[in-house]
């Protein structure tokens, strides 16, 4: 459930590092550290562990997605408008525009709607603005005016 609140983050623009499968909690908790990161965690025996009780990470109490997107816009005030559609949803590379070159890989339906294309340095996969986006936004649109 949290990776999906990761992705959700991205998606509202957020650097956002999302914790790989099967690293143990002393792993990511140093990680987090490292990078100067709040460690986001459902997990009561990770808030045990030092660097957690130092105020590298936080408790969340939510049971599901749009409970959490709640409890993050009441606990830390995230603008879930932020700097939407900014960032890969895969790597979290901010995204830049595509040149026009790329253009033809995008399918031929969204093609002939496409105003913005945005492609990813990081990983090479190209964003454009299709049904899925005008869905995504509200989402995000509607935790924005939950948390208002």
């Amino acid at each position: 459930m949290l990776k999906r609140l990761g992705r959700w983050l991205r998606a509202a623009g957020y650097d956002t590092e999302i914790a790989d499968d099967g690293l143990a909690d002393r792993e990511v908790m140093a990680q987090a550290v490292a990078q100067g990161r709040l460690l986001l965690t459902r997990d009561k025996q990770m808030m045990e562990r030092r660097a957690a009780q130092a105020g590298a990470a936080m408790l969340l109490e939510c049971n599901d997605t749009d409970s959490c997107a709640r409890e993050l816009s009441r606990r830390l005030g995230v603008d879930w408008l932020y700097r939407p559609f900014s960032r890969c949803m895969i790597c979290n590379t901010p995204l830049v525009a595509a040149p026009p070159e790329q253009r033809p890989q995008v399918p031929p339906k969204a093609r002939t709607r496409l105003e913005i294309l945005l492609a990813c340095p990081g990983c090479g996969r190209l964003y454009w603005e299709g049904h899925h986006v005008k869905r995504m936004r509200k989402v995000l649109e509607s935790w924005q005016k939950k948390s208002g």
